[in-house]
């Protein structure tokens, strides 16, 4: 039986035993230098915002970051731009396009936010290779339902385009986080690509009763399991068989850069789930693989 990585150094050592090619992380984050300093100061104050000290990890220079993630063997991520306000979105896209222009193991990422000019540079997006989008519920303050997103939605719904979505109220509650929003905007668009982040924490067993409902909805792993997430928002072991059974429809996400923990961390934590090598690999490479229609090797 493989063992866990005992830190950053050996994940490779880790998939390698599983029999993967790398790892796909549908969650990593890269931005703007100004914005990502500013996330960052947001994070020394966590002890206010969460009542936890959140130490990020890795607060490199850009180029140091892309370095660790190549040590570890990440063959692909995104960017995962989100805006917390109008008339930022369509610069972020075009931020992000450039940033994966000559990057193969970047998944060129894009987002949008409840204004009268989303679905125009959403279009623009998706037409200039964007392969998958970010929307943060809680960062956004806004309603997934908002009638300004209807044709974004449509849109996204009909190309089939991932959508990894902060909807969850962890680490923090918002006026529209939590499944009711996310459940209604279902309702209306059921083929939507959703990947719900960090499994919808703590709202775990809503989020993987509409993982079970409607096809295209996946969940990534984000800072789940972890020591540091199970302190403050633990998961029922009740619902491992239910976690397990969705083992084709959870993928691998761990939000690095901001995380307080070694990468290595997050791989600990689903390992000592104990649901086998084969929800590993699924989670770890398969899914993510598949998602984007990666090949190894040629992980665009």
């Amino acid at each position: 039986m493989t063992t866990p990585p005992v830190d950053d150094a050996d994940v490779p050592r880790y998939w390698r035993e599983l029999g993967l090619p790398g790892l796909v992380d549908v969650h990593v984050h890269f931005l703007p230098e100004r914005v990502q300093a500013k996330v960052w100061q947001y994070f020394e104050a966590a002890g206010t915002h969460y009542g936890a000290d959140w130490p990020v990890a890795y607060p490199l220079p850009e180029e140091e970051r892309l370095a660790v993630l190549d040590r570890l063997g990440v063959r692909a991520f995104p960017t995962l731009p989100y805006p917390h306000k109008p008339g930022m979105a369509a610069w972020l896209n075009e931020w992000s396009a450039g940033f994966a222009a000559d990057r193969p193991q970047v998944l060129q990422s894009a987002t949008f936010y409840p204004e009268p000019e989303a679905a125009a540079y959403v279009a623009e997006a998706l037409d200039g290779g964007a392969r998958v989008f970010k929307v943060h519920v809680q960062v956004g303050s806004f309603d997934p339902r908002h009638p300004l997103l209807d044709a974004v939605w449509a849109r996204l719904e009909d190309s089939g385009t991932p959508v990894v979505i902060h909807c969850g109220s962890g680490p923090l509650a918002g006026e529209h986080t939590g499944p009711v929003p996310v459940s209604g905007l279902l309702e209306r668009f059921p083929r939507l690509r959703l990947v719900v982040a960090h499994l919808g924490m703590p709202e775990y067993r809503e989020f993987l009763d509409l993982a079970e409902r409607y096809e295209r909805v996946h969940l990534d792993t984000t800072m789940f399991a972890t020591d540091f997430t199970e302190r403050l928002m633990p998961f029922d072991p009740a619902d491992l068989g239910r976690l397990s059974a969705l083992r084709a429809k959870v993928l691998l996400g761990s939000d690095f850069p901001s995380i307080p923990y070694a990468y290595a961390h997050q791989l600990q934590a689903l390992h000592r789930l104990d649901l086998g090598e084969e929800w590993l690999r699924a989670v770890l490479w398969e899914n993510g693989a598949r998602l984007f229609s990666l090949t190894p090797g040629r992980e665009r």
